[in-house]
């Protein structure tokens, strides 16, 4: 009997660690010098949208783990000079995006000592908005650049864990 309910605890817990909630794994997209850890299989996806003045092909990868919407994408911008204008025309797309007023962008309580390994320029904002459903919603990411190449990382859901939030923003490396 003892060995029958070993048996049977054992058999759970090989069943719950084969479907984690987050399955952590390395990510490292064709295109650009990014290595990243998302916790779910990324769906791709490229559009063209208007980015520091001129139209952009925007690359990203996304998946949905724990409540969460997990978010990873970059673009090349034509020229360097340009990044700046880029990321803060980003930023007010992706606030805008869950009915965030822009001019909280500039507001201090919203940003966050965000550092990504090897980028020149990385700023944190987190937001809280509404959901193209009508829910209420919270945004952490981070915009980052190296030469003319600019990133977000980001997150969407219920109060993400410092956890889960950590191992997501440090995974971010520019190697």
């Amino acid at each position: 009997m003892r060995r029958l309910r070993l048996t049977g605890v054992l058999s759970v817990l090989t069943l719950t660690a084969c479907s984690p909630t987050f399955n952590w794994r390395e990510l490292r997209p064709e295109g650009a010098p990014l290595q990243a850890l998302m916790p779910c299989k990324p769906e791709t996806a490229d559009r063209t949208v208007p980015l520091g003045g001129a139209p952009t092909v925007l690359h990203m990868h996304s998946c949905k783990a724990g409540g969460l919407t997990f978010a990873l994408a970059w673009a090349d911008v034509p020229d360097a000079a340009a990044v700046p204008a880029a990321l803060i025309d980003w930023q007010r797309a992706a606030l805008a995006a869950i009915r965030v007023d822009p001019a909280l962008q500039g507001d201090p309580s919203h940003r966050w000592a965000a550092t990504v390994a090897g980028s020149t320029l990385a700023q944190g904002i987190t937001a809280q908005g509404i959901d193209p459903q009508g829910q209420p919603v919270q945004s952490r990411a981070v915009y980052f650049a190296r030469g003319s190449q600019v990133f977000q990382a980001a997150m969407y859901g219920a109060a993400p864990s410092d956890e889960v939030s950590s191992t997501f923003f440090d995974g971010l490396k520019l190697p």
